[in-house]
């Protein structure tokens, strides 16, 4: 008897794996070229880990339908920790934007950084219209104290909305643009 169950079991297996479908894919965000250069008042600057909103916090990639419903593209994952990527990829669009030396936390030099920056991000989400919003609020703290505070609210069309690539490139313009925004509005 045992042996005809190990038998079932074994040839069981095949249809078993197939009931659970392909593995997910996973989706890379494209490396943003920025041409643009902002003179900032600031050498070194760090970049504490971006803050997301719990669905964004999550491997799956989120679209908004007509209602503000929230649905993922099943069977498609971010290629990253979402928090840790948004973060890796604000640090080195900084560093191409301004010319400084920019390092996420914990900051790795010796002496500390002249200003610091926090984002937190309350939207970061395709939308039904075709376009990608991300919005929230990001801090800047200095040791000279010019601290400052601003509120972001992006906004970027989808080029090819049906296609996670087209979320994907949108989601690395948005990203792109933040960092523009706060070279010019927060580190100067």
């Amino acid at each position: 008897m045992p042996k005809r169950i190990l038998s079932l079991l074994l040839l069981s297996l095949p249809i078993l794996a197939a009931c659970g479908g392909p593995p997910p894919q996973r989706v890379a965000i494209p490396k943003a070229e920025i041409a643009e250069k902002i003179g900032i008042s600031y050498r070194t600057v760090e970049l504490r880990e971006v803050s997301l909103p719990s669905y964004a916090s999550a491997e799956e990639i989120y679209v908004a339908d007509e209602a503000g419903l929230l649905n993922s593209r099943e069977g498609l994952l971010w290629a990253d920790d979402p928090s840790r990527a948004i973060t890796l990829e604000i640090s080195r669009q900084l560093a191409q934007v301004t010319g400084a030396q920019v390092a996420s936390e914990p900051w790795p030099f010796e002496e500390p950084a002249q200003a610091r920056v926090e984002v937190r991000i309350e939207d970061i989400l395709a939308q039904s219209n075709g376009t990608f919003r991300l919005a929230g609020q990001y801090f800047v703290s200095t040791e000279t104290g010019r601290d400052r505070a601003r509120l972001f609210d992006l906004t970027v069309p989808i080029n090819g909305m049906d296609t996670v690539a087209g979320i994907a490139q949108a989601r690395g313009q948005a990203v792109r643009r933040l960092v523009v925004e706060i070279a010019r509005s927060g580190l100067r």
